[in-house]
């Protein structure tokens, strides 16, 4: 099973190119998803999190992303706790998915993790594809998105690898800016 890693910064189009790559027959993790589901209503993760941030989250509705947002922009211990809550569950869903996809004899398998580099996800990955774009067309993709700010892109960017990093790094770069 060849594994593939697929990074990259924020609005960076690395949706897109998980998208395509699904559909040329990858086995597909999506770390954002496994998120969305675990802090969405009654998500598992839920309780954990409303131990140290509760006026962000709600059983019903699942967690107010940008609630949190607004909190942790504010307390950056925030955002330790809400990751030290989720990657282990985000871990616990990729092993349990590369598992199986073990099992199937699966032969190409995408793990579509944002913060792959940042966490040292590559050890898992036979190779790393960056996806990369302009630092202008991905700031003005970022600011198109609901809630966006130029303030919250600089506090996001600033918790990443730079992207001239990850294409360092990478055995791929996929140029979406072109």
């Amino acid at each position: 099973m060849k594994i593939i890693g697929l990074t990259g910064s924020i609005a960076m189009g690395k949706s897109t190119a998980a998208k395509m790559l699904a559909r040329m027959g990858y086995a597909h993790f999506d770390a954002d998803a496994v998120v969305h589901a675990l802090t969405g209503p009654h998500g598992r993760a839920l309780p954990a999190i409303a131990a140290f941030a509760p006026e962000a989250v709600s059983m019903e509705a699942g967690m107010d992303r940008r609630r949190l947002g607004d909190l942790a922009f504010r307390d950056q211990s925030l955002l330790r706790k809400l990751e030290a809550v989720l990657h282990p569950m985000v871990y616990a869903e990729n092993r349990r998915l590369l598992a199986l996809w073990q099992r199937q004899r699966r032969r190409k398998v995408l793990l579509d993790v944002p913060l792959l580099l940042e966490g040292a996800g590559e050890r898992r990955c036979d190779a790393v594809w960056v996806v990369s774009a302009p630092t202008a067309l991905q700031a003005q993709r970022a600011l198109s998105r609901p809630g966006m700010t130029p303030e919250k892109l600089r506090g996001i960017l600033s918790r990443q690898v730079p992207d001239r990093e990850k294409r360092r790094r990478a055995d791929v770069v996929i140029a979406t800016g072109l």
